[in-house]
This record gives structure tokens, sequence and C-alpha cells, in this order.
């Protein structure tokens, strides 16, 4: 079998997704993403799936990758909220699944904290909720999502929006997104 048409073909739906992002609207992300470091913020992130994947990722490469060297006084406070499977599991059978990610914020957001939610569909309703709550407590919310936006798109007060309609793209581009922003933060000298 030869699938090489196959993969030409979704590279090319990849590079052309790329090429359609707003480095603004990145750019735009990274500076509250920045605030909140230097005002001591901390930054909650969270996702299902590939999205909680991509969640823990931005975890790793924001409080070792971008934080590792000591040049920055104040360094990243990332948490996040899908990494505490006793947590989630124990909400999600005596209380919700759709509240896994508002409880704990209700125990640690503070006003000024930012969340980010991620979301291929942008209608994960845990996500949802925990950026209603954040928006409602004074926090800031950030949201990568994808396909048509989803109700986080008209939730978030920031969105990365991967305007596309497959899945393994959105996520694949939601990871590009927190590797650039680990990249450009970590070598332009940020302090």
């Amino acid at each position: 079998m030869d699938y090489s048409k196959s993969v030409r073909e979704y590279f090319e739906l990849e590079c052309e997704v790329l090429k359609s992002l707003d480095e603004n609207n990145i750019n735009e992300v990274m500076n509250v993403l920045e605030k909140a470091r230097v005002s001591g913020h901390r930054i909650f992130v969270c996702g299902n799936g590939g999205s909680a994947a991509t969640a823990s990722h931005f975890c790793c490469d924001f409080n070792k990758g971008v934080s590792h060297d000591g040049k920055q006084k104040q360094r990243y406070d990332f948490e996040c909220l899908n990494d505490n499977v006793p947590t989630m599991m124990a909400v999600a059978n005596d209380i919700d699944y759709a509240d896994v990610f508002v409880i704990p914020l209700i125990n640690k957001m503070k006003q000024g904290d930012v969340l980010i939610g991620i979301s291929g569909s942008g209608n994960s309703e845990n996500v949802v909720r925990a950026i209603k709550y954040a928006n409602e407590h004074g926090g800031i919310t950030l949201a990568l999502v994808g396909y048509d936006g989803g109700r986080i798109k008209e939730l978030a007060q920031y969105c990365i929006h991967v305007k596309c309609n497959n899945m393994q793209i959105v996520e694949d581009v939601h990871m590009a997104l927190d590797h650039v922003m680990m990249y450009v933060l970590s070598h332009a000298g940020s302090c």
C-alpha cells in the first residue's frame, strides 16, 4: 500500500493552516502570558484527550523550558489542571465530570490569574465551565480552539482559532503554538 499521497496532502493542509495564523494574535497572547509572569500571577491550563497532553506540555515548556536558565527574576508558574488524576476522578465521580476543572480553580485561582483552555472543537463542557468561572472571578482567559471555535471562542477574552476541521491538524498546530511561544520567549531575553 502506498500512503505517500495521503501523507503529502496532510502536510500540505497543515502548512496552509500554519500560514493562515495571525502573528499579531499570537503576539497578543504571549504578552498576556508575560504580564502574568512579571506580576507573579499563576497560569492554569486544561484540556481533554490530545488537548490534555498539550496542556501538560505547556507546563513543562514554560515551567522548565522558559524559566530554567535563572535569568528571569520572576519565573512562570503554570499548573495543568488535568494532571491531577485523583482529584479529577473524585470530582467526576462525586460531583460532575463537567466540573473537573472548575473545582481546582475555586480552590486556587486568584484575581488576575490566567486560565488557558484548550479544545479542538471549542465545545468541551468542562473547559467551557472553567472559562466561565475564571471570567466571573477576575481571571484572564485564553483559549486555543479549532473547527468553528465553538462556545469557547465566544467566551474567552483572548483566543487563537485554528480554522481547520481536522482534529489531528488542530492538535498539531496547538502544540506548535506552545513550541513557538516557548522558543521565542526563552530566546528573546525577556525579563
